[in-house]
């Protein structure tokens, strides 16, 4: 028997059917590709780091509770004092957490479509259902259809990113607010670009009982570090954290990511200068001939470029030494887009040196 029958035999179809996730060679580009802070923490605040670091115990292994990184969190993040907390592995892991823990035959997972790809991947590891509602026109919440998909499928779990990834604007209000009330089963509002946008729903802990928050530092500077944090109320967090391996956080990343907090008016700075390069890359975008950008509320802008032109726009910013994302082979509401992460001013000056350059072949 070959290993190709064993295998074969005892993975699950469902996992053999899917690709693992890919991440492509950035080596010698302008990377803008993967909604990353593009700036580097000051010398002397590395160098307090480091020195930070030269007391960590990395014979011991880590204190499975956290305490003192979820302390500065609750402090830096304004967690309301009533709500528990709970850390993963980045975001993943806590996407991973719940699906997990409301997984059952018949069960569904649903979001909207376009949105965050890992929330119907880990379906899929979970073998539950998967739908996506097709967001409105630019890119807006359909508040009618998707409560009308939820009276159809009752969904264990909604994830709603807000903002939304790839297409970066954030829904209405209201729209989430009525989606939230109408779920039969829990929301997760994945507030993964909160650094850059002007309203959370952190302050609504409380306000509904199947309501809870995902963040991540990731976006702040520290992707690095892979550490995501869930709040809400205790009685969901404690079932999740049932599923949470008991030292998915190391002592590294927890020194890290307490040491990085404590020091958040860095963050704070390069998250404001990423928001005002934003609008300059917006409007410089909205000024190219054949170029519709869209309004964003992340640290990335989705743009669409001529009928027929996304790969070969992507292709030829890749040639140019710059690297985004193309998200023009998902097709539907996709084709011909192109999502540009904020970078440093020279990097997004490349990149647009770059675009014009391509579109004027």
């Amino acid at each position: 028997m070959t290993d190709t029958t064993l295998v074969a035999r005892w993975v699950r179809p469902s996992i053999r059917s899917l690709a693992a996730y890919h991440v492509p060679d950035a080596s010698g580009l302008v990377k803008l590709d993967a909604m990353e802070n593009p700036y580097h923490w000051p010398p002397e605040l590395v160098d307090a780091w480091l020195e930070t670091l030269r007391n960590v115990a990395l014979n011991r292994y880590p204190d499975p509770r956290s305490p003192q990184l979820i302390d500065t969190l609750r402090r830096v993040a304004g967690i309301p004092a009533d709500q528990s907390v709970i850390l993963g592995n980045g975001s993943d892991e806590l996407i991973q957490v719940i699906i997990m823990a409301l997984a059952g035959p018949g069960r569904v997972v649903m979001s909207v479509e376009p949105s965050f790809v890992m929330y119907r991947m880990i379906a899929g590891y979970a073998d539950m259902d998967y739908v996506g509602v097709p967001l409105g026109e630019g890119f807006a919440l359909d508040r009618e259809a998707f409560i009308a998909a939820m009276q159809a499928h009752e969904p264990a779990v909604v994830f709603l990113a807000y903002p939304n990834n790839p297409t970066g604007n954030r829904f209405a209000r209201e729209d989430m607010e009525a989606v939230i009330e109408a779920a039969p089963g829990l929301v997760v509002v994945d507030e993964a670009y909160a650094p850059f946008a002007d309203d959370s729903f952190l302050g609504d802990l409380g306000r509904y009982p199947n309501l809870v928050v995902m963040r991540t530092v990731s976006k702040q500077g520290l992707a690095g570090l892979r550490l995501g944090y869930l709040c809400g109320p205790r009685a969901w967090l404690e079932q999740f954290d049932k599923l949470r391996l008991p030292y998915n956080i190391n002592v590294l990343t927890q020194a890290s990511a307490a040491f990085a907090l404590d020091h958040h008016t860095v963050l704070d700075e390069q998250a404001a200068a990423i928001r005002r390069d934003r609008e300059s890359l917006m409007q410089a975008l909205a000024e190219m001939p054949g170029v519709i950008p869209y309004p964003s509320e992340a640290n990335f802008i989705l743009c669409r470029v001529p009928a027929g032109q996304g790969d070969r726009v992507f292709e030829g910013l890749k040639s140019r030494g710059v690297l985004i994302k193309n998200l023009s082979p998902q097709g539907g509401p996709l084709t011909d887009c192109l999502r540009v992460t904020v970078g440093r001013p020279d990097e997004n000056e490349r990149f647009l040196a770059a675009l014009g350059s391509v579109l004027g072949q």
